[in-house]
């Protein structure tokens, strides 16, 4: 065992032997968009993140899926695995079976297998102090899911929102690989601060970031002024309230977007400095976007200083 869930990193490791590791992971959720296709697209992109966020490379997929016996006739089904279909073979691999279950909500994810070198596998537990913190997608879609639920979001910003979320973690994870980067985590149900608080705990280490540096969706920021706050967001924020400190004001809205609750959002780098503009170089040429926000520190383990 290499990586279990002592450090709530994004998938388990088993050493094989000979410089491979077995990288098994495994995500579902209900429904987060209206359409059946881009929901499977998500689920699956969000299930094959955990891989890629080790520095792994995804070797095939299994589906999970819960859906209403009574409405299998829609074809709405077919629809949600052809999207993970779909994004499975976008990232080379095949999907070979899976399990279904009749439920009155539906449910769809993936089990992702795949495998990684341990002398260069990714993990939330090696940021070392003077680590740059780079954020490779924006925040926001925890607030977009909400804000469909309401009818209330407007159509450039929920294609933005899912070009985003249906977005591989592929070529950020073999950007982190290519820089030398030893440490990453993606941002997920937890958000932004909940993620990183995880990493700098696993690592015994704090961090100071800058709010204006982190990216966010356009549009989003409205829709939180107009209230559309998931739940996970709210908790995220009352979970994160005794490790997270503020040098300045920050606004509200900002706050909560540094706690949105994501799904299949980017990954979390941490770069040692003098590798720092390699990261960039290699996320660049890879079309990725890149955001350096923070900066690792010694200090009380989990601790988040927001500027």
């Amino acid at each position: 065992m290499l990586v279990d869930a002592s450090t709530q990193d994004d998938a388990a490791v088993y050493r094989l032997g000979d410089g491979r590791a077995l990288v098994v992971t495994l995500d579902f959720f209900t429904p987060i968009v209206d359409d059946p296709y881009d929901f499977g697209r998500i689920a699956a992109a969000n299930a094959l993140s955990d891989v890629y966020a080790m520095g792994g490379r995804p070797l095939f997929a299994l589906n999970l899926l819960s859906f209403p016996r009574k409405l299998l006739a829609e074809g709405i089904a077919e629809e949600i695995v052809r999207g993970g279909a779909d994004k499975a073979r976008e990232a080379g691999i095949a999907v070979l079976g899976g399990h279904s279950i009749d439920d009155a909500e539906p449910k769809y994810g993936m089990v992702a297998v795949g495998e990684a070198d341990p002398a260069t596998m990714l993990s939330n537990d090696r940021a070392q102090p003077g680590d740059d913190l780079v954020l490779t997608k924006p925040l926001g879609s925890g607030i977009v899911a909400t804000a469909i639920k309401a009818g209330a979001c407007p159509p450039d910003v929920l294609r933005a929102a899912v070009d985003m979320m249906a977005h591989l973690n592929r070529s950020a994870s073999e950007a982190a690989l290519a820089a030398g980067a030893g440490a990453a985590t993606d941002v997920t149900g937890y958000g932004l601060i909940g993620h990183l608080g995880n990493m700098l705990r696993a690592s015994g280490v704090s961090a100071r970031i800058d709010a204006a540096a982190v990216p966010v969706l356009d549009g989003v920021p409205a829709l939180v002024e107009a209230g559309h706050v998931p739940g996970g967001t709210r908790r995220n924020q009352d979970d994160a309230a005794e490790t997270v400190s503020y040098e300045r004001e920050v606004s509200d809205v900002t706050r909560i977007l540094l706690a949105d609750a994501q799904t299949s959002g980017g990954l979390i780098i941490a770069s040692p400095p003098d590798r720092t503009s390699a990261l960039l170089d290699e996320l660049e040429v890879r079309g990725e976007q890149r955001a350096v926000f923070g900066k690792v520190s010694a200090g009380p383990a989990g601790r988040i200083t927001i500027s």
